[in-house]
């Protein structure tokens, strides 16, 4: 699970090169003084081929896929510059989540000791555990930009949610089902002693749930399962879905149900009923979230990308020729400026490697033009430069109001 976590991340943004080769790379695009390269590019599309791969795309139509992304690659990079400087411009600070974030993979990986986890992430992910925090970074920041900037604006009024939910209640036909939360304390490998330990432990916590205490944070401080990063949540189960005896308790329950302490072959399992659906037509106050979520997203995709059209107007933006940003501001200039007309000045990898490591920190410089020299940059022994767009563009996804899909793990009572 961790592994294809660290994969994905890797390859949703852009494979690194290996820090020993020597290329000097081919600036195309220029944005508020970052810069875009020929290389980012193509190292963008490497990632989406190691992701299709992954979800076993291949053939003709990995190729189609991989033609289509293409088209946006260059605006897919300019998105996510523009996010981040804006993110900075706001001061935003992400740092505590990607901090949480980071020890919570340690965690899953089981490897205490920094200096090997981070070799882990390397080995992962195919680049330096800084370039890979600095990613998770960026995507977080974009995140956080996003929803507060555009989505938070977005308002869909109760009468038109309404209205939709009358003309399809047919959608909103249920079959009884629970949604659930687990605690799991683990007895893998463990002593008699150490077993008897955690059954104690167990019952305490079970007394704190039904005391009040909010029982997705302690699913996440407790629980040895891996839903605990997802605050212990299982999702949605129809009848049949679950062992007998687990489906007898959890299906004759009301929501906000606590369990008592069940045995399973690897630990101590708690469970809460966190919602319960009746079968038939669901009323509307039972689905009103998942309306307004259909309502949602087709206004959220045309408002982000209005708001990166802003952001461009109003940025310093370069393109080099035979380059295409396919999200253009109408009418504003970015062609590329002769360097032959300006002041001659060369670009240095420390300059380079310094500009973006200060997305975070301080005042991003502005652009530079030159001579021909000044267009190019030596990336040698540079890792990513952590702004790559993912192979969905983070600008077009949208805070959700559903739950997480149901998550596999040591402790779910599926049979």
């Amino acid at each position: 699970m961790v592994r294809k976590f660290l994969v994905l991340c890797a390859v949703s943004c852009a494979l690194a090169f290996a820090a020993d080769t020597r290329v000097v790379e081919e600036i195309i695009a220029k944005v508020n003084g970052d810069i875009i390269t020929r290389g980012e590019i193509e190292r963008t599309r490497q990632g989406l081929e190691a992701e299709l791969h992954q979800q076993g795309i291949t053939g003709p139509r990995a190729a189609q896929m991989i033609q289509e992304r293409e088209k946006d690659a260059l605006r897919d990079q300019i998105d996510q510059l523009l996010l981040v400087q804006k993110g900075k411009d706001l001061s935003i600070n992400v740092d505590p989540e990607v901090t949480k974030r980071l020890a919570q993979l340690q965690v899953e990986s089981k490897i205490a000791d920094p200096d090997k986890f981070h070799e882990y992430v390397r080995e992962q992910t195919g680049m330096p555990f800084e370039d890979f925090k600095q990613q998770m970074k960026n995507q977080l920041l974009t995140q956080r930009v996003v929803g507060q900037e555009v989505g938070s604006k977005i308002n869909v009024p109760d009468a038109e949610k309404r209205k939709y939910f009358e003309e399809h209640k047919a959608d909103f036909v249920r079959q009884e089902q629970v949604f659930l939360r687990e605690i799991l304390i683990s007895t893998e490998g463990k002593t008699p002693e150490q077993v008897a330990a955690a059954d104690k432990k167990a019952k305490d916590i079970l007394a704190r749930a039904r005391k009040g205490e909010k029982f997705p944070e302690l699913a996440r401080d407790n629980s040895d399962a891996q839903t605990a990063k997802d605050f212990g949540e299982l999702g949605a189960f129809k009848k049949g879905e679950l062992n007998p005896e687990i489906e007898k308790i959890v299906f004759s329950q009301k929501r906000g149900y606590v369990t008592d302490i069940i045995r399973v072959p690897n630990g101590f399992l708690i469970l809460k009923v966190e919602e319960r659906h009746e079968a038939g037509q669901a009323p509307y106050e039972e689905v009103e979230n998942e309306v307004a979520e259909k309502l949602y997203m087709p206004r959220m995709q045309p408002a982000v990308r209005a708001f990166l059209t802003k952001l461009r107007e109003d940025a310093f933006l370069e393109i080099r020729g035979g380059y295409v940003d396919s999200g253009a501001a109408p009418g504003k200039d970015t062609s590329w400026k002769d360097p032959a007309q300006l002041k001659p000045e060369m670009t240095t990898k420390e300059e380079v490697a310094a500009r973006r490591r200060k997305r975070f920190l301080g005042v991003i410089p502005h652009g530079r033009v030159g001579s021909k020299a000044a267009d190019s940059v030596d990336t040698s022994k540079l890792g990513e430069r952590g702004t790559a767009a993912p192979a969905t563009p983070p600008a077009a996804s949208a805070p959700s109001s559903t739950p997480p899909s149901p998550t596999a793990t040591p402790g779910s009572p599926r049979p």
